[in-house]
């Protein structure tokens, strides 16, 4: 059996998204509305298959094929009588509603890999004997031939996403390296074209030179159909002795399926930002145009407040190991107005608790741009995961001059975040009572302060096209040299494509620091109702909670290749080691021995201290983060989050040491089954599912009613499209399954 860093476990927890009542109190028009943008997120959020690894399509067709033959219960029939286990087959339950989970065999939290945790041969018995195979034996056989192996093998290079010989990625061809990325990246720098929705794919010719091609996501093709502020750049460069070309038409029969929804939800918009919102993103998949995304957002901005919320696109970066292409994701919520009510009294204390973080005006920006914060219910969330908040839109530009909203989701924390006492591990006993009951009040202070003044804080140091500044060279200094500004962001740079590798984690680093230093705010927590002990707790758990997660995060290290595969959680070991340095006892990890006999080890975090210690600490950090980010000084910035972000077995901490205790005790993300919506007649239906694995794989089952099969072609065909550029280099050895 594998080992159990690649498997999903038997008993992992599945959780249901409960929006039943959100969803009672739209009204008919608000439902179809939300419908049909919930389609256009489903049917976009395929595109992750083709953005994982080169195998994921094929596992999703294939296990598509077998639950839509015979759904889970059946199928269990089937499977023992083939000779499996109940323990084999509820494996196989679980790997599936992870690969649906996921959209992909890579977990989103972490870029590991997941395999099946029973015999591959029971497994292929059970595929090619079922009733998917007798009623379409080819296909069937062909797609466990061309994924089989894939799907069981953790050859070193297969078992994490990365770059090159680091690991799996489909953003880019298999031959790629970091250096490619970063050529490729200047280069389209150079042309003022954004990344975000791109692919690069790479051939050597017979001379040795390579020929890049950097595709967008369409759906035209290369053919200039419409004249658009696209066309005049699909065409061919050389740029430093290497040649591009620029296409389109990535995802194309994915993003018409998006595009007709969206389409569908234009006729049910409940004013005219949403009608132009959707029409410039049905425009940007279109054409390939980030710049039509972009206007779609600032109409999304300006819809303040509306009663369905939702944001589709090309959006994170996380998952890209350069950093600079967004992985496709959709949602569709309602506004769950108790909770909002707290965000927006943050929101109106938001300009004065600005002034509260630690550097001087002028790296803030020249005016707030009162946002809009609001809990949501998630109806929809399609994509590889679903957070518990967001801060959109991500473009540097937009966020610096018109504004972004921030978003709480509200049933995703009330499920995704929950623990039990026996569960809980690395806290002391007298720790657990208290965490339990405070964990999830302070997550909801630390959502909303990472979320609207972590991300919504802080301004770059731009110099545009024509070489005007949006800074006084002359005035401004530098807080930690005492000089003047002497670095900052040209024209065509953005912080992704200039901090590229570490720009995400930086970020959420930066984001999560904010969030810890101003909840010792008595203002912000008389705004969440705590006051006195209460509020003293809240603290508490809060600064624990992320001590201990900076722990938990070893377990998304590898130490094989140095590297982190998550940015929050890189964010949070590296707050550890803030605290931690600053010494006088504040934070201490101690190695134990559990009541198990196993290795363990427990967190303190000494309450007494965390005004008196721990916040001149956050604030030095802080202030040095800033100051980094916006004169764009990537060198500095570098040294010092690597610095902070390296994992070493140096005493006293030993934190090598420390991983191999926590990955012995490490319990799985939960899964989360969603609903799904219906048109009957004229009506939206909101079906919901059980909260175990079987009713996960049920909910993905029903979602394509209409067009499964034709979709799960059309997935494989895009997949086997562009096969060539991984053949070689990522083929698992036959028998090393």
């Amino acid at each position: 059996m594998a080992d159990t860093q690649y498997i999903l476990p038997n008993d992992i927890g599945v959780s249901s998204l409960d929006c039943r009542e959100a969803f009672r109190l739209l009204s008919p028009t608000e439902r179809l509305y939300a419908h049909h943008l919930s389609r256009a997120a489903w049917y976009g959020g395929l595109a992750v298959l083709l953005q994982t690894s080169p195998e994921a399509p094929y596992i999703y067709s294939l296990l598509s094929r077998l639950f839509r033959a015979q759904d889970p219960d059946q199928l269990r029939q089937h499977a023992l009588a083939e000779g499996l286990t109940e323990e084999e087959y509820q494996a196989f339950l679980v790997y599936a509603a992870g690969v649906y989970s996921n959209m992909g065999n890579y977990k989103s939290f972490g870029d590991t890999k997941f395999v099946p945790n029973l015999p591959k041969e029971k497994l292929e018995r059970v595929i090619l004997g079922s009733k998917a195979a007798q009623q379409q034996p080819e296909e069937v056989r062909e797609l466990w031939q061309t994924c089989g192996e894939l799907m069981f093998s953790l050859e070193p290079r297969l078992r994490h996403l990365g770059l090159g010989k680091e690991g799996v990625t489909t953003y880019f061809s298999g031959d790629c390296t970091m250096e490619d990325a970063k050529l490729a990246q200047d280069f389209m720098d150079s042309q003022n074209l954004s990344a975000y929705n791109t692919r690069l794919f790479k051939v050597v010719d017979q001379e040795g030179k390579p020929h890049y091609e950097v595709r967008l996501a369409s759906v035209l093709n290369t053919d200039p159909a419409l004249d658009s502020e696209v066309t005049y750049k699909l065409k061919n460069y050389e740029f430093q002795g290497s040649h591009f070309q620029v296409t389109r038409g990535d995802y194309a029969p994915i993003l018409q399926k998006v595009v007709e929804h969206l389409e569908k939800a234009k006729a049910y918009a409940a004013n005219s930002h949403q009608e132009q919102m959707l029409a410039q993103y049905m425009e940007s998949f279109t054409q390939g145009s980030i710049e039509a995304h972009k206007r779609g957002s600032r109409f999304w901005i300006q819809d303040k407040g509306p009663i369905v919320e939702s944001y589709i696109g090309f959006i994170e970066s996380y998952r890209d190991p350069f950093g600079s292409r967004g992985e496709f994701e959709g949602f569709v919520a309602m506004v769950n107005k108790a909770m909002s009510a707290k965000f927006e009294r943050l929101v109106a204390s938001a300009e004065q608790l600005l002034k509260e973080l630690p550097w001087p005006p002028a790296f803030e920006k020249d005016k707030f741009l009162t946002p809009d914060f609001t809990s949501l219910d998630v109806l929809t969330f399609a994509g590889s995961g679903i957070p518990a908040g967001i801060n959109i839109p991500n473009y540097d530009d937009l966020r610096q001059t018109e504004g972004f909203k921030n978003v709480s989701l509200g049933n995703v924390l009330a499920v995704a975040y929950a623990t039990k006492r026996e569960k809980l591990t690395f806290l002391e006993e007298e720790d657990k009572d208290l965490y339990i009951r405070w964990k999830g009040p302070s997550f909801d202070v630390q959502v909303g302060l990472h979320e609207l003044l972590g991300h919504g804080s802080g301004k770059l140091f731009v110099q545009d096209e024509k070489g005007a500044f949006n800074f006084d060279q002359e005035t401004v200094i530098n807080p930690e040299t005492g000089e003047q500004i002497k670095s900052w962001y040209r024209s065509g740079e953005t912080w992704d494509s200039k901090f590229s590798t570490i720009a995400s984690s930086y970020e959420e680093c930066r984001a999560e620091t904010v969030g810890l230093y101003l909840c010792l705010n008595p203002q912000v927590l008389e705004i969440f109702g705590f006051e006195g002990a209460d509020a003293e707790d809240v603290i508490y758990v809060n600064w624990l909670n992320m001590v201990r997660a900076g722990l938990l995060a070893l377990e998304f290290y590898t130490p094989e290749a140095a590297s982190w595969r998550q940015a929050h959680m890189q964010a949070r070991f590296v707050i550890l080691r803030v605290l931690l340095e600053a010494g006088e006892g504040l934070v201490t990890v101690t190695p134990t021995t559990g009541s198990d006999g196993r290795p363990d080890a427990r967190v303190h975090l000494d309450r007494n201290k965390i005004r008196s210690v721990g916040r001149p600490a956050l604030e030095r950090f802080l202030r040095r983060l800033q100051v980094l980010k916006s004169t764009g000084d990537v060198v500095a910035g570098r040294a010092l989050y690597e610095g902070y972000a390296a994992v070493t077995d140096a005493p006293p901490e030993c934190f090598l040491t420390l991983r191999d205790t926590v990955l012995l005790r490490k319990e799985s993300r939960k899964l989360i089954v969603q609903p799904n919506t219906r048109l009957e007649g004229s009506e939206v239906q909101l079906v919901e599912y059980e909260a175990s694995a079987a009713g996960l794989i049920r909910s993905f089952c029903e979602c394509f009613p209409e067009d499964g099969p034709e979709l799960e072609e059309v997935v494989t065909q895009l997949a086997t499209a562009d096969a060539r550029f991984w053949r070689g280099s990522m083929e698992a050895p036959a028998g090393q399954a």
